[in-house]
C-alpha cells in the first residue's frame, strides 16, 4: 500500500512481523493491567496465526512497527480485533490512521458496519471511540473481563 489517503503509511503485516506485533501489543496494552486487574487480550494473541487468518495491517518506520490493526471479517460486519500504537508514538495520529484504514477496508470488503469491543474499565479508549462516532451497544461478561461492544456504520457507497 502507499500513496495518499488514510492508508498512505499502512501495509499488510508479514509473517516475520509476528514477534514485533506481540511486543508492540505488550507495550501498548500493559498499562491497562492494573486498571483491569487482568491481562488485555491483545497481549496474549497469537500474531503468527492472526497474520495467516485475519486482515493484519501495520505502520512501519525506521524505528520498527509503530502501530497495528487486526481486522476479522464476520458474517455481517468487520470486527476490529485490536488497534495498538507504540507508546513512544502516541499523539502522532496513528490510532486515528488505523481506524480510518479499518473504515476503508470495510468498504473494500463490502461491509457497511464495523464492530469492536473493549474492557469497560478502559475509560480513555471508550471516550476515544465515542469521539470518533462509535456507538456503545451493550456490556457483556466474558471470562474474567467485563467488555463493552461498539458499532460504527459507514455510509453505503453510491453505485
Amino acid at each position: 500500500m502507499g500513496g495518499n489517503g488514510p492508508g498512505r503509511d499502512t501495509e499488510r503485516a508479514r509473517s516475520e512481523d509476528a514477534t514485533a506485533l506481540s511486543e508492540l501489543a505488550r507495550r501498548a496494552y500493559e498499562r491497562f493491567i492494573p486498571i483491569m486487574n487482568a491481562v488485555p487480550l491483545p497481549m496474549t494473541a497469537d500474531y503468527a496465526a492472526l497474520i495467516g487468518n485475519a486482515d493484519v495491517w501495520v505502520v512501519r518506520s525506521a524505528a520498527g512497527i509503530g502501530a497495528s490493526l487486526v481486522l476479522v471479517p464476520q458474517g455481517d460486519h468487520l470486527l476490529i480485533e485490536s488497534i495498538a500504537v507504540d507508546p513512544d508514538r502516541q499523539g502522532e495520529g496513528l490510532g486515528r490512521l488505523m481506524l480510518h484504514w479499518a473504515y476503508a477496508r470495510a468498504q473494500d470488503l463490502g461491509f457497511n458496519e464495523l464492530r469492536l469491543y473493549t474492557n469497560v474499565l478502559m475509560h480513555d479508549n471508550r471516550a476515544w471511540y465515542k469521539r470518533a462516532g462509535w456507538t456503545e451497544l451493550h456490556e457483556e461478561q466474558r471470562g474474567d473481563k467485563r467488555i463493552v461492544h461498539f458499532a460504527y456504520w459507514l455510509q453505503p457507497v453510491a453505485q
